[in-house]
C-alpha cells in the first residue's frame, strides 16, 4: 500500500502484448513480491479462482541497475517467467532513485539526472519487449516524491520516460499516475508539460471506496470517478480523453469485518466495471507488510473475499459486458451485466436496513461469499450484495434504458442553483450529504432534535452531489447555521475545501459566538474544484475534540453566478 519501499513498488501487470487486461486484477505488497519464490507462496491460489492480471514486477531502477552501468535481470526474469507459467499477464513500474545517483535535495524524483533515468527506462523497456507492454510511471504521486517537488517535476519524469520507452518499443504504453483520485494533481501535471505523453491513467481510490464500505450511500460518488477524469481530460488534453483508466490499487482491511471486506470487494469490482475501468488490481492477494488486506491471510487461509472474487469471475466471466443500472424500492441499487452464460444482476441495498424486494417471477439468488443458491420470488435485501440470475425482462430493459446515465443520489441537481442538508431526527439531504450517511440521523441530537452535534464521525465531511458541481471551477458560497452546545462550551472550526491547488482553508478560524441563538457563517469561494479525491468536498475542521462542542442545523452550497 502506501508505505512500501519505493524500489519495489508495483504497476499494472500485463506481460503478453496480445492480452489486453480484463477487469479482474490482483496486486501485492513488497514482501510477497520480491521474487518468484515470494510469488509462489500465494500466486497458485490466485490462479485457482481465475485471476489473470498482476500488478507487480521487480522493475524499479535500483533493482535492475544496482550499480551504475551494471544491469541485473535475473530476479526480474525469473519472476516474469513464473507469472507467465501461471497464466498471468503482468507489467512494470518505472520508479526509484538508486543510491549511486547523486541525490536531489528536494526529494526522490530523479529530476537531477534525467539522462540516467532515460537510460534506465530504455534498458528495461527493451529488455522486457514482448513480455511487458504497460509501464506505470511512479507510484501514486505526489506520494513518494519530495515535499518540495512539484507537478512540473513529475511531468519531467513522465516526458523523459515516455520518450525513452517509445524509442525502445513504440508499441509499449505509458501510464500517468496519481494517489487516491487526485484529479487536481493530474491536471497540474498535464498543464506542466505531460500533455500527450501518456497512454492510460492509474488511480488508487481507497478513500472514495471507504464510503461504500461504511454504507454511507456514496455509490454515486464512486460511479463518478471515471466521468470526472474524462471531464478533466476533455478540458486539458482532448486527444487523451478516452484513454484507459486502471485502478492499480484498491482494497479494504479485514479489520472492518471479514464479510464487510467481501461485500466491499464485490461492490468495488461491480461499480468499477460499470463505469468503464479497464482493470482493478485488488490490494492485495496475501497479507504482508501493509496490514490485513489480503484475499488470504499470512498463513494462506482464504477469507470470504477470496471466495467472493472467485464467484464474481465464475458468473460474470473474464470480460463482462455492462448493460446498465437500476434502482428498486428507491434505495436498492443494481447493475446488470452480460455474464459468462447469461445476464447477471448484482444487487444490494445502499441503506443499513432490510428491504424486501419482489420479482415478477422466480429467480435464483447467489450468495457470492459461499456460492449458495436459492430460488425465490422475493428476498430481504441488505447491504450485502447478491447475484440475481434469470433476471426478469422488465428489469433488463430498465437497466439498459439507464446505461450512460448517472446513478442518482436523491434527485437530479444538474440545474440547481444550490444544494443543502438540513439536520434533524430525519436529515433532509437536498443534493448535499455527509459521510455519516444514514448514521447522521441517529447521532447525538440537540435543541429539540433540530440539529446534530459537530463531532459526529463523518458528520463534518460534506459531499456535493456530482451532478451539481464536479471539476468545473466556479464561484460558490458555503453557509452553515451553527450554535454552541447547551453547556455553552467555547467552540469553533475552519472550513477546508477542494480547490484547484488541492485542499485549502477558506478564510480563517470561526468561533461560534454563543448558545443563545443560531448563527450563520458564510464563505465566499472563488476557486473550488470538487473532484472528491478523498471522498468528500469540504469539511468543518475543529483541530481535535476541544472545540467541536457545537451543533449544526443546516449547511448550504450556492452557485454565485446566474
Amino acid at each position: 500500500m502506501r508505505f512500501i519501499v519505493l524500489i519495489f513498488l508495483f504497476v499494472i501487470t500485463l506481460g503478453r502484448a496480445e492480452d489486453e487486461p480484463g477487469p479482474f486484477g490482483i496486486g501485492s505488497c513488497h514482501i510477497n513480491n520480491r521474487s518468484a519464490k515470494d510469488n509462489a507462496r500465494w500466486i497458485p491460489q490466485m490462479e485457482a479462482i481465475g485471476l489473470k492480471f498482476y500488478r507487480s514486477g521487480q522493475t524499479g531502477w535500483s533493482a535492475v541497475e544496482p550499480e551504475q552501468g551494471k544491469w541485473h535481470w535475473q530476479t526480474l526474469d525469473e519472476q516474469l517467467q513464473y507469472l507467465s507459467d501461471h497464466n498471468f499477464s503482468y507489467c512494470g513500474i518505472l520508479i526509484g532513485n538508486p543510491g549511486w545517483n547523486t541525490a536531489d535535495s528536494r526529494g526522490s524524483l530523479p529530476v537531477n539526472n534525467l539522462a540516467g533515468w532515460s537510460k534506465y527506462v530504455s534498458e528495461i523497456v527493451e529488455h522486457c519487449r514482448g513480455k511487458v507492454t504497460h509501464w506505470e510511471v511512479w507510484n501514486e504521486p505526489p506520494n513518494f516524491t519530495g515535499k518540495d517537488q512539484t507537478p512540473a517535476d513529475y511531468a519531467k519524469i513522465v516526458v523523459s520516460a515516455y520518450n525513452a520507452a517509445k524509442k525502445a518499443n513504440p508499441d509499449c504504453l505509458i501510464g500517468l499516475a496519481t494517489k487516491s483520485v487526485h484529479i487536481n494533481y493530474l491536471e497540474q501535471v498535464i498543464k506542466a508539460g505531460a500533455k500527450d505523453h501518456f497512454d492510460y491513467i492509474t488511480l488508487h481510490p481507497y478513500e472514495v471506496l471507504n464510503g461504500i464500505t461504511d454504507s454511507s450511500g456514496t455509490e454515486s460518488v464512486f460511479m463518478n470517478i471515471v466521468p470526472t477524469v474524462r471531464k478533466m481530460l476533455a478540458a486539458q488534453n482532448k486527444a487523451k480523453q478516452d484513454v484507459p483508466i486502471i485502478f492499480t490499487e484498491l482494497g479494504c482491511s479485514v479489520k472492518k469485518g471479514a464479510d464487510i471486506q467481501a461485500y466491499t470487494l464485490v461492490k468495488a469490482y461491480t461499480m468499477s466495471i460499470a463505469q468503464g475501468v479497464a482493470c482493478v488490481h485488488w490490494f492485495e492477494g496475501r497479507d504482508g507488510d501493509s496490514g490485513p488486506l489480503g484475499l488470504i491471510d499470512r498463513q494462506g487461509t482464504p477469507r470470504p473475499c477470496y471466495y467472493a472474487l472467485g464467484e464474481m469471475i465464475r458468473y460474470l466471466g473474464q470480460r463482462p459486458v455492462y448493460k446498465g443500472w437500476l434502482l428498486l424500492n428507491e434505495s436498492q441499487i443494481g447493475f446488470v451485466f452480460e455474464g459468462a452464460q447469461a445476464p447477471v444482476l448484482v444487487l444490494w441495498n445502499k441503506r443499513r436496513t432490510d428491504s424486501e424486494i419482489t420479482f415478477d417471477k422466480q429467480v435464483k439468488i447467489v450468495n457470492p461469499l459461499d456460492g449458495s443458491v436459492i430460488e425465490t420470488e422475493s428476498y430481504p435485501l441488505t447491504t450485502a450484495p447478491v447475484f440475481v440470475l434469470d433476471v426478469p425482462d422488465k428489469l433488463l430493459k430498465e437497466a439498459e434504458a439507464n446505461q450512460g446515465k448517472s446513478v442518482p443520489w436523491g434527485g437530479d441537481f444538474s440545474r440547481s442553483k444550490s444544494v443543502s442538508i438540513t439536520m434533524g431526527e430525519n436529515a433532509l439531504e437536498n443534493g448535499l450529504h455527509t459521510l455519516s450517511g444514514d448514521a447522521v440521523a441517529e447521532a447525538v441530537t440537540g435543541y429539540g432534535g433540530s440539529a446534530r452535534a459537530g463531532n459526529i464521525p463523518g458528520g463534518n465531511l460534506f459531499v456535493v452531489d456530482p451532478g451539481f458541481l464536479t471539476y468545473t471551477s466556479e464561484p460558490i458560497e458555503i453557509s452553515a447555521v451553527v450554535r454552541r452546545n447547551e453547556e455553552n462550551v467555547n467552540s469553533g472550526f475552519k472550513l477546508v475545501y477542494e480547490s484547484v491547488d488541492g485542499f485549502k482553508t477558506a478564510g480563517g478560524w470561526y468561533t461560534v459566538p454563543d448558545n443563545k441563538k443560531w448563527h450563520t457563517v458564510k464563505w465566499q469561494i472563488d476557486d473550488p474544484q470538487f473532484v472528491r479525491y478523498w471522498g468528500y468536498n469540504f469539511s468543518l475542521v475543529s483541530d481535535g475534540n476541544k472545540f467541536n462542542q457545537y451543533f449544526i442545523q443546516k449547511v448550504t452550497v450556492t452557485k454565485r453566478r446566474e
